[in-house]
């Protein structure tokens, strides 16, 4: 099991790390690469291919402005594409949202949101994408759930408790 996560402009690195943490805490190998849809298009669709090749079953695609990496991506293979919309300056993201979650009939993406939150769900779905056929994957996703849980209560009580 493998993912591929693709990011439109090496500024886009920072956000990438947030995925990248979430598939490293998993220990999911990932592939990274800096590839443009519209400024290296022969390149971008040589790496979906040759990551098909060697068995990434989940792609990430992170790309600001509009945005089109994911659904690029999404055109040239089957296997599931999650698009991360990088906010830019100009809209404040705005531009980068619509352009990855406004996917013609036959060429879903999913899109999560903007900025670290987005990064990061995007691995996390990528996890639980694969855990539909790994039991062990799928117990490591349950107990980061449970993690989730337990630290919003003991924050809770926290705050409780200052009362």
């Amino acid at each position: 099991m493998k993912v591929a996560v693709l990011i439109g402009s090496d500024s886009d690195f920072e956000m990438a790390q947030e995925s990248l943490k979430i598939l490293k805490a998993f220990n999911l190998p990932f592939f990274l690469e800096v590839t443009s849809a519209h400024r290296t298009p022969r390149r971008t669709l040589k790496l979906i291919k040759d990551f098909e090749e060697r068995g990434v079953e989940v792609f990430i695609a992170m790309a600001g402005k509009s945005a089109h990496l994911a659904g690029f991506i999404a055109a040239h293979t089957t296997k599931p594409v999650i698009g991360v919309p990088i906010a830019g300056q100009t809209l404040g993201g705005l531009d980068s949202l619509l352009s990855t979650v406004q996917m013609p009939k036959g060429v879903p993406v999913a899109t999560v949101g903007l900025g670290k939150s987005g990064a990061a769900n995007a691995a996390l779905l990528a996890v639980q994408i694969l855990a539909l056929k790994d039991e062990s994957l799928a117990k490591k996703l349950y107990d980061y759930r449970q993690k989730m849980v337990l630290e919003v209560e003991r924050k809770s009580k926290n705050i409780v408790d200052k009362l």
